[in-house]
């Protein structure tokens, strides 16, 4: 991360909320923030029907660059999800049809909405398909254009390409050209909406420093590249990434509930960092919180996880979701915002917690459940028990029907029969 003093709004808030990993032509940069409206964008594959809190930190900073006074756009990629970006990937992405790809957009455009301000203004946000002009490019057309502003040596040399061969894992031909294709699409909105800024995480540095470079030699045009820090837990995890998938932030793929219990369940030393990308706590309120020690700490825990949740699903949702939690956690009540999981009856009756516990989510195999089991951390009705191979019974079903069951301090779930 760059040590200069910033002097515009922008980077100024980027800066202190732990933003930036690299950016190119920093002073530029920083005069051009100070000085106007800066366009800036970031671009999302549809891979699948919601993006998830890995792909947030890119939000948020379209966020702050309208909050500073600039104009984000949202590039949603019809075009480069047809290709698939290698990008810390072993294998290649499996091939999506354009009917999967279409209704991947129409689920994930709506989570734009809730952080962004769309219209017609000029620091109001845009939302723009990448195949309105990739798909227009004849072969033989894209490579007389652009493919001479390219060295297979230097793009060798990028992490995406260089891991993938280092580690023996073959790259078809097709991914190879996603670094072009990326690189255009900065040049064309450079071209049509006066883009000047991408930005994207760390790991895409090589890709946006290609469209850097491409429209300032092409059109001898101003434009910058800035990356995120990759995001790692304290404990050295990659972040967003449980035991039960990842952290989806459309609510059909993830409840409020589950979104607010994610948040909650932060690592202590995590708490200050998470509030400053992924929240709009005032940074005084921040270090206040994160300051806290001892059980005080879980207080901040639950500002972080108002705030986040607050932010993607209502005041509201966040509300509803904290309520539950604390019903089902600190008073041992059950409550209908608890996340429920239906399971066929033969596959609950009869059948050992530890496979009921792993089929509802709580643990990732009946070993792990057995296990916590046997150190008091398994909880069936708010009883423990204590062998994970005890049969669950028809009176284990309560009055509303359903089973809670609970995985160590920060896990519950209702499970329904059916």
């Amino acid at each position: 991360m760059t040590d200069t003093p910033f002097k515009s709004d922008f980077l100024k808030t980027l800066q202190d909320r732990g933003y930036i990993h690299q950016v190119t032509h920093p002073a530029e940069l920083d005069a051009a923030a100070a000085a106007g409206i800066v366009v800036g964008y970031v671009g999302f594959d549809a891979t699948a029907k919601s993006l998830h809190v890995g792909n947030l930190i890119s939000v948020m900073m379209l966020r702050r660059l309208q909050q500073a006074g600039g104009k984000p756009v949202v590039i949603i990629g019809g075009g480069t999800t047809k290709v698939g970006d290698p990008t810390g990937r072993d294998t290649s992405r499996p091939h999506l049809t354009d009917a999967d790809i279409a209704a991947n957009i129409a689920s994930i455009k709506s989570v734009f909405e809730v952080f962004l301000t769309f219209g017609d203004g000029p620091t109001d946000a845009i939302l723009i398909n990448n195949d309105d002009w990739l798909s227009e490019y004849g072969y033989i057309q894209f490579l007389r254009e652009y493919g001479t502003h390219f060295t297979v040596n230097r793009m060798l040399a990028f992490d995406s390409v260089k891991l993938r061969l280092e580690r023996e894992q073959p790259m078809s031909f097709l991914e190879f050209n996603y670094m072009l294709m990326q690189s255009v699409d900065f040049l064309e909105l450079n071209r049509r909406h006066n883009v000047t800024l991408q930005m994207g995480g760390s790991d895409q540095w090589g890709n946006i420093v290609s469209g850097v470079d491409l429209v300032r030699r092409v059109d001898q045009k101003s434009a910058f590249g800035l990356t995120t820090p990759l995001l790692t837990t304290a404990s050295g995890g990659k972040m967003g990434k449980t035991a039960q998938g990842a952290v989806w932030l459309n609510a059909e793929q993830l409840s409020p509930y589950d979104y607010w219990q994610f948040w909650r369940n932060a690592e202590d030393g995590d708490v200050g960092k998470f509030m400053r990308l992924f929240t709009d706590l005032p940074l005084d309120e921040i270090a206040r919180l994160e300051a806290l020690e001892g059980a005080a700490i879980n207080d901040a825990k639950k500002a972080l996880a108002d705030a986040a949740t607050a932010l993607l699903h209502g005041a509201e949702a966040a509300a509803t979701a904290r309520a539950a939690a604390e019903s089902a956690f600190e008073k041992g009540q059950l409550s209908a915002d608890l996340p429920t999981v239906e399971l066929a009856s033969d596959e609950v009756i009869g059948a050992m917690v530890a496979a009921v516990v792993t089929k509802a989510g709580l643990t990732a195999s009946n070993g792990e459940a057995r296990r916590l089991a046997q150190g008091g951390g398994l909880r069936l009705n708010d009883e423990a028990i204590a062998d994970g191979a005890r049969l669950i019974e028809v009176s284990d079903v309560n009055a509303d029907g359903v089973i809670k069951l609970a995985a160590g301090k920060k896990k519950i779930v209702l499970v329904r029969p059916v």
